[in-house]
């Protein structure tokens, strides 16, 4: 359906105590196409009428007996669950214009009535409260889908860990500065094998028992945001046995692309071991 059929079919209610206004309007929204139109004479009626049929459009008298029209949009406001009062004022008054729009009027017609202005503004109107709403269904579609998404992503990482903890000694990941965020896996018990070798420490130094150019290849694929796999790492202990490890690692990036660290996992891969 085109928006243009969409505003046709648009549910319109005409509130006026003058039945002679009520016809006029009537006629006029039928001749154009309008489908769907109910009135009432009655102001009290018009609160509980757009509770129960969520009108796109209310044509509301302001100057009526027992209940004027400021009274009404008062109660409309109390049971609006939009946010969003969808009313047209009717008025012989100037001066009523502008309280009426303070009011929460979204448009006014001017008493007597320009039947080309009517029917204007009630298209105009209409069109606008009719993008308004599919705005906001597509916006809780959007909020709708991103959270889903978010969902499946936060399953996805939860059982990208568990298996990368099931296929290796540790899991870690390092923010963009380099620093260690996260680690899993028995990497404290492994004998001497800390994190921080990974990327060295921060004065540059060498760090003891491991090869000093093996990781300063490393530190050169990180500080190019390269992945890397499966790289060769070893470490000569105090006792004179040695270990060996592979490590892999990815860059990670946000939605804008800018870079945010790194991920990976090692294992150790020590004969015998």
């Amino acid at each position: 359906m085109t928006l243009e059929q969409d505003i046709l079919a648009a549910n319109i209610l005409i509130v006026d105590d003058q039945n002679a206004n009520v016809q006029l309007l009537q006629r006029l929204l039928t001749e154009a196409g309008y489908t769907q139109i109910t009135s009432t004479m009655n102001p009290t009626e018009v609160c509980a009428l757009h509770r129960r049929n969520g009108y796109d459009l209310i044509l509301l008298d302001l100057q009526m007996p027992g209940m004027d029209g400021f009274s009404v949009m008062d109660g409309l406001k109390t049971n609006d669950n939009e946010g969003y009062l969808p009313v047209i004022v009717l008025t012989a008054q100037p001066g009523h214009k502008l309280r009426a729009l303070q009011s929460g009027a979204k448009d006014f017609i001017s008493k007597p009535f320009d039947l080309i202005e009517v029917k204007t503004r009630i298209h105009n109107m209409l069109e606008v409260r009719l993008l308004y709403r599919k705005l906001g269904e597509h916006n809780k579609a959007l909020e709708q889908a991103v959270a889903e998404r978010t969902a499946e992503l936060r399953e996805s990482e939860a059982r990208y860990r568990s298996l990368t903890e099931l296929a290796s000694d540790w899991y870690w990941e390092q923010d963009e500065r380099g620093e260690f965020i996260k680690v899993s896996g028995p990497v404290m018990e492994m004998l001497g094998i800390r994190v921080a070798p990974l990327a060295g420490d921060s004065s540059g130094a060498p760090l003891e028992g491991w090869d000093e150019a093996e990781r300063q290849i490393l530190q050169a694929s990180i500080a190019a945001r390269a992945p890397f796999l499966d790289f060769a790492f070893h470490r000569s202990n105090a006792d004179g046995s040695k270990q060996q490890f592979r490590v892999s690692g990815q860059p990670m990036f946000d939605h804008t692309c800018r870079f945010i660290g790194y991920r990976g996992i090692g294992v150790e891969v020590t004969p015998g071991r």
